[in-house]
Order: structure tokens, then C-alpha cells, then sequence
């Protein structure tokens, strides 16, 4: 297979390239970590400069063998993440884009592309764990309008976000995987309590959100009532399947880094250290591979469980990587858990990679039943 540029695709790859040399040197500085507002305003200004230079659609609708290259070229630039457009951008809106009406998408889609609004995610809940259709949150008709009471937990930028992709129970005498229903939420509804989180690394990009009997219309529900749940499987094919493109690539720029550290730093001597590098070395190639059939699969229309298998192998990679950083950074002075050493917010943050978008269990199972064809525990 002859996976080389096609002379289209060496010309975009091109002046992809002298357009971000060319503009990422003028980008204001970065606000610092925990300053929210300054992160979204820097983060949806990232998004419209992109969008004024033809780039804003990139996430979906375009061409995979674009996306690589676009993914590849802003990565190795050092470009902005998308940071607290990542749920509009690479969960709400390509299901939005799939499964909404042609209403939805014309309301919906623009603002995000556009750098003008930002959504957060609400399926997670306090007494549900990892078994996500295990939701208590309810959501009940009243007129033209659904109202809403309940808890949800690590809400990715609720404290910023104009939009909440929700997951609510809407017939509670439903087998737990038929009564549910994906909602767009405004979050400046009252009735809307946001708590910050913070984490082991010390950010609070996480929140608790509380309920109400918060009034969202019934316009705003995605698909049918009480098919939520296929819904929320094409949300979490695009946050597993092709939501960490990007990382991919970070991750091999880090790997570089840490084998050029090691010779600086003698650490390179160990020949274990060296095979754990080459190992991995290995490991992100072949997941560079699987993430560009997982794209290619989306062009289609929805990633499928490829998805599993990358977000199961990756999160494990990602861990071991940063593993990896800190043997090379050794135990002198502490090193390993200085935060101001480089690598190890990342060591810390790799950590949640495992629970975050559907632990490694949950994984397991769906490589099991649907890849494999294994029948389901009892």
C-alpha cells in the first residue's frame, strides 16, 4: 500500500506549512492553566483564525487523508490544541453533524466552526461509575419543553461552555439502555448549579454540575426520545475513534525527546530503558497506522469499534510513555515529581487516560462481543 502524499495532498501539506510559519509566531501568549475565561477566549481565537484561513472544518466533513496532514503539521508546528472547543469539535459536533436534524446543524454547527461557542460533556454521573447507562439524571415533557433534574460529574469546561451535550432518563420503567435521550443543553438555563473540580495535576478543567428542573425544549433533542443511547454510541465512536488523532503525534514528538534526553543525559546507557524506547517506538507507529484506518473508517460516517482497540492500546502507551519520562528524568533532586520539570504534568495527566471516554474494562468488553465475537458475561 503506497501511503506516500498524492501531488494534492504534498501541495495542501505545503502550504499548510508556510501559512503556520507564518502565523504562529503573531499568536498572543497562552493564559496560564487555571485562568478558564482566558483559556476559551485564546482557544476560540485559535478556532476562528483557523476558519478565516479555510482550516475551521477540518474535524469532520473533510477528506481523512487532510486531517492526517492537517493533524500531523499542526502538531509538529507546536500549534494550539483545541483545547475547550474539544468537545464541540471532536465529540457534539460530529454527532450533531450525523444524527441532527438539518435545523441542528445549520444552528449548531457554524457558531462551533466559527470559534464562537463552546460545548461541554454531560454523560458522566457520580453513582454510575463506568457503567454509563446506569444514569439517574431525569428529564420529564412538560409542553415543548423537557425538564431536567440531576447530577453530572468530570464535565469537561462547564464553567465556560455555552452548550451541554446531556445524557437524561426519560422513561424510567425502560430497560436501562432504551430509556435515555441526548439533549443540547444551554448552560445559562436556570437551574444550572456549575462546581470546578481539581485534579492531581492541579487544573480544574473538570466540573460537577447540578440540575434543577432545568428547562430544555424538546427542539433540542437529538434523535428520537428514548434512542439516546444508539445515539451517544456514535458520540463516543468519535471521542474513542478519532478524538485523539492529535495526541498521536505529540506522543512522537515526546518519544523523540525523551531518547535525545537519555543521550544527554546518560541515561541512555541502560540498554532495559532503551528497549522499553524502541518498544514504544513500535507501539505509536502501528497506532499512527490504526488511527489513520479509524479516520478513513469516519469519512464513511461514524468510526466503528476500531475505535475500542485504539483508545484501549493508546491509553496504555500513553501511561507507559510518561513511565518511560520519568526514568529518564531518574530520582535526582526529585525530578520524576517536579512539576516544573518537563513531562511530568503529563505523567500525572496520562493517568486518567484509562478511566477517561470509557475505562480499559469497558474497553475489554466491547473488543470481546464485537470484534472478537465472544458471547457476553452473565
Amino acid at each position: 500500500m503506497d501511503l506516500s502524499d498524492t501531488p494534492q495532498e504534498a501541495e495542501f501539506r505545503a502550504r499548510l506549512r508556510e501559512w503556520l510559519g507564518k502565523v504562529l509566531p503573531s499568536l498572543p501568549v497562552k493564559p496560564s492553566p487555571d485562568d478558564w475565561p482566558g483559556r476559551r477566549a485564546y482557544d476560540l481565537g485559535w478556532q476562528r483564525t483557523l476558519y478565516d484561513a479555510g482550516y475551521g472544518d477540518v474535524h469532520w466533513g473533510a477528506d481523512p487523508a487532510v486531517r492526517m496532514i492537517f493533524l500531523e503539521e499542526t502538531e509538529k508546528a507546536g500549534a494550539p490544541y483545541v483545547g475547550a472547543n474539544f468537545v464541540g469539535l471532536l465529540h457534539a459536533g460530529p454527532t450533531v453533524a450525523a444524527e441532527g436534524s438539518a435545523e441542528q446543524r445549520a444552528r449548531w454547527l457554524p457558531p462551533v466552526l466559527r470559534g464562537e461557542e463552546v460545548w461541554c460533556q454531560g454523560f458522566s454521573e457520580p453513582d454510575a461509575g463506568s457503567d454509563l447507562a446506569a444514569l439517574r439524571t431525569r428529564a420529564w415533557r412538560d409542553g415543548d419543553d423537557y425538564v431536567v433534574s440531576g447530577a453530572k460529574i468530570w464535565t469537561s469546561h462547564a464553567e465556560v461552555a455555552d452548550w451541554c451535550e446531556l445524557l437524561v432518563r426519560t422513561d424510567p420503567d425502560a430497560p436501562k439502555h432504551r430509556g435515555i435521550t441526548w439533549l443540547a443543553m444551554p448552560m445559562d438555563a436556570p437551574g444550572i448549579t456549575v462546581r470546578p473540580l481539581r485534579t492531581l495535576a492541579g487544573s480544574n478543567e473538570f466540573a460537577e454540575v447540578f440540575l434543577d428542573e432545568v428547562r430544555v425544549p424538546v427542539a433540542n433533542r437529538v434523535g428520537e426520545e428514548n434512542d439516546g443511547w444508539r445515539v451517544t454510541m456514535v458520540t463516543l465512536s468519535f471521542e474513542r475513534g478519532t478524538a485523539f488523532v492529535g495526541e498521536v503525534v505529540a506522543c512522537r514528538r515526546v518519544l523523540g525527546e525523551l531518547a535525545l534526553a537519555a543521550r544527554e543525559n546518560g541515561r541512555w546507557d541502560d540498554p532495559v530503558l532503551r528497549r522499553r524506547l524502541g518498544r514504544l517506538n513500535a507501539e505509536f507507529r502501528a497506532l499512527w497506522r490504526l488511527t489513520q484506518w479509524n479516520v478513513s473508517e469516519a469519512s464513511a460516517g461514524v468510526p466503528g469499534v476500531g475505535g475500542s482497540v485504539f483508545k484501549l492500546r493508546y491509553s496504555h502507551a500513553r501511561q507507559e510513555l510518561y513511565e518511560a519520562a520519568a526514568e529518564v528524568l531518574g530520582d535526582a533532586g526529585g525530578a520524576a515529581l517536579d512539576l516544573e520539570q518537563p513531562w511530568v504534568l503529563d505523567r500525572l495527566a496520562s493517568l486518567s487516560y484509562t478511566i477517561a471516554a470509557g475505562t480499559s474494562q469497558i474497553q475489554h468488553s466491547i473488543v470481546a462481543e464485537r470484534v472478537l465475537g465472544l458471547p457476553k458475561g452473565r
